[in-house]
């Protein structure tokens, strides 16, 4: 099936969001054929939405260091053949394909801001204000800005497990965080706040149903959420639950973390 883009901008045009900024998650290939591909897609967003913003994080920059904090999620010095495939962090350094290509296409819009976090580094079109607001300790400060704004969260063909505003929440409902470094120009830079495992998050899906906004693409489920309205059910979540919305592998180093956080109080 070959999606137009006209059937895009018609598509992002119902979910009726007003001049609300958003943040945008998006599988391309789940739309199926799209005329322009990327780059339409983006166009469409751009048309549509005063401002948009998308993760462009960098996961090559990562190194494992031989020793480090207690009860972080990592096994240090295990990381020796990783580090030496480690790349130095630079501004125009690509969106890790995980991202997807939307993201690194906004990445290359003319007219984008990219922070400068060495891992989680978000850009936007018409959204200095909340890209400015990233700080090495406070990674994920952009979605908070955007919240402030009365933001939303588009999933463009994805689900709740890659929804990294899930994580600006539960980190507002004090679950721990965790330390990662990278390699940049000025040398290796420690990164507090980098956040738990998501891929347990799907289960929000049924206390934000209510609020959420729901429209087809071609191929494609789109679905729209206030960040606001979002963070309060994750919030509200933890706050009934403490190990709400970690995922069920036996063996997630983060999650395993969390658990044991709780349990020792």
């Amino acid at each position: 099936m070959t999606t137009r883009p006209q059937d895009i901008l018609i598509g992002f045009r119902s979910l009726e969001l007003g001049d609300k900024p958003v943040i945008v998650h998006a599988s391309l290939s789940a739309f199926g054929q799209v005329q322009g591909g990327a780059e339409a897609l983006v166009s469409a967003l751009l048309a549509v939405f005063p401002s948009v913003v998308m993760p462009t994080f960098t996961y090559k920059t990562m190194l494992t260091p031989p020793t480090g904090p207690e009860n972080n999620a990592i096994t240090y010095g295990s990381g020796a053949d990783a580090n030496r495939m480690a790349e130095f962090f630079d501004p125009q350094m690509p969106a890790d394909t995980l991202m997807g290509a939307a993201a690194e296409t906004l990445r290359k819009h003319p007219r984008a801001s990219r922070s400068a976090h060495p891992i989680l580094s978000f850009a936007g079109v018409n959204a200095k204000a909340a890209i400015a607001a990233q700080s090495l300790a406070d990674p994920l400060a952009p979605i908070g800005a955007l919240a402030k704004q009365d933001g939303w969260v588009l999933l463009l063909s994805v689900d709740h497990t890659v929804n990294s505003s899930i994580h600006y929440a539960e980190k507002l409902a004090g679950r721990k965080q965790f330390v990662r470094w990278a390699l940049t120009p000025q040398g290796v830079r420690e990164c507090p706040g980098f956040p738990g495992c998501s891929a347990g998050f799907q289960s929000i899906a049924p206390e934000v149903e209510r609020d959420t906004r729901l429209v087809r693409i071609g191929n494609a489920a789109v679905q729209a959420v206030p960040l606001e309205m979002l963070f309060k059910a994750v919030i509200e979540r933890i706050k009934n639950d403490p190990l709400a919305l970690l995922c069920q592998q036996t063996d997630c180093p983060r999650c395993n973390e969390i658990r044991m956080h709780h349990a020792a109080g």
